[in-house]
């Protein structure tokens, strides 16, 4: 029995909240097609990029391990043009994990280049998720490119055996690794505004920008 039987109430057809739709934050996680085919050609032109860089960065870490570093950031230039191109939440790891796929073949460290990938994109999100996707500043993204300068070169320290280096080098890497990510996403920057002009992306997703 239903809640109008029970009351014995005439049912004179659907409330008005019940046709009106609801906006909620939900719908900002959904990707159509376009979005979604946008993103396959950015990760598929990423991987493209990075497979050579992958190797070039593999043959100099054993004779020029800082010129190796200068490379970092290209790893998060895909996921930049994602995120300053489309406005859209998890755009930039969707592109970081398709751009690692497509450079699996190629790299000789198979899935592990998906993994990287996704640690370099996770830095580029970040500081989307934090404000929930809400806020699409130009300035934000700066902000992984700093926060993952001084991250990454914590995490490599035993694998470039920082700690046996002076501090003026040790500074030195510091300052190479925040130049190539900061760097790099000034350039994602720029790729990202000429294809929107160029009329790649479509809509811009909701948000302030600035």
């Amino acid at each position: 029995m239903s809640g109008v039987e029970a009351t014995g109430a005439k049912d004179d057809g659907p409330r008005p909240e019940a046709v009106v739709p609801r906006r909620g934050s939900g719908g900002r996680f959904r990707f159509p097609t376009a979005i979604l085919l946008t993103c396959a050609a950015l990760g598929v032109a990423g991987g493209l990029l990075l497979a050579p860089a992958n190797w070039l960065s593999t043959l100099l870490f054993p004779v020029a391990p800082f010129a190796s570093v200068a490379l970092a950031g290209l790893w998060m230039l895909p996921s930049v043009v994602a995120l300053r191109l489309l406005r859209r939440p998890l755009v930039g790891l969707l592109v970081g994990l398709l751009a690692g796929l497509v450079i699996v073949p190629f790299s000789g460290y198979g899935f592990g280049s998906v993994a990287t990938n996704l640690w370099w994109a996770a830095f580029t999100e970040l500081p989307f998720l934090f404000v929930i996707w809400r806020y699409w500043g130009t300035w934000m993204h700066y902000v992984g490119a700093v926060v993952v300068s001084f991250v990454y070169p914590v995490l490599a320290w035993a694998s470039f055996d920082l700690g046996s280096f002076p501090l003026a080098v040790q500074a030195l890497f510091f300052a190479i690794t925040l130049a190539s990510c900061v760097g790099t996403t000034a350039l994602g920057i720029l790729i990202a505004d000429r294809l929107r002009k160029a009329g790649v992306g479509g809509r811009r997703s909701q948000g302030t920008r600035r």
